[in-house]
C-alpha cells in the first residue's frame, strides 16, 4: 500500500472478509446464546450483517471495483474467542461474555467503518462515503442494543 487509496481499497476488502466471516459465525453464536431477547438481537444482527454484505458490494461498484475480500486477522482472532467462550462459559457467565465478545466485534466495526468513510471522504468517493456512514450508524446502534441489553437483563442474572 502506497497510497490512500491503496489502503482504502485494502481496508475495504478487509471488512468486507470480516462481515462474510461473520455471517457465517452469527448462527453458533445464536445457538449458545440462551434467553429470547438475546437470541433475538443476535438473529436480528445477522440479517442487518446480510445487508452490509450487500451494501459494501455496492460501495466496490461505486468505486469501480469487483468485490473481494482479504483474510482478515483481526475478525479470525474474535471468532476464535467467540469459539472458546461457547466451549467453556456456563451459566449466567455465558450470555455476559457473549455480548461482551459481540461489542468487541462491533467496536471493530465501528474503528473499521469510522475509518473507511473518512478516507472516502477525502477520495472525493462521495457515494461510498454514504454507503459507509449507514453502516457505521447500524454498527453503532447494534453496539447500543447490546450495551442495553447487558445492563437491562443479562449482567443482573
Amino acid at each position: 500500500m502506497k497510497t490512500l487509496s491503496d489502503a482504502f481499497e485494502h481496508t475495504l476488502q478487509d471488512i468486507y472478509y470480516a462481515e462474510n466471516a461473520l455471517v457465517k459465525a452469527l448462527p453458533k453464536v445464536q445457538a449458545a446464546a440462551s434467553g429470547k431477547k438475546l437470541k433475538d438481537a443476535i438473529a436480528e444482527h445477522l440479517e442487518e450483517t446480510k445487508g452490509q454484505v450487500k451494501t459494501l458490494e455496492k460501495v466496490f461498484k461505486s468505486i469501480g471495483k469487483k468485490a473481494s475480500g482479504e483474510k482478515c486477522d483481526a475478525i479470525e482472532g474474535l471468532i476464535k474467542e467467540t469459539d472458546g467462550i461457547i466451549e467453556e462459559a456456563t451459566g449466567v457467565a455465558k450470555n455476559a461474555a457473549l455480548i461482551a465478545a459481540a461489542q468487541a466485534v462491533e467496536h471493530y466495526e465501528i474503528a473499521r467503518y469510522g475509518t473507511l468513510r473518512e478516507w472516502a471522504k477525502v477520495l472525493g468517493h462521495t457515494e461510498a462515503h454514504d454507503l459507509l456512514s449507514g453502516i457505521l450508524d447500524q454498527e453503532k446502534a447494534a453496539n447500543s442494543k447490546l450495551t442495553n441489553l447487558a445492563v437491562s437483563s443479562v449482567n443482573a442474572e
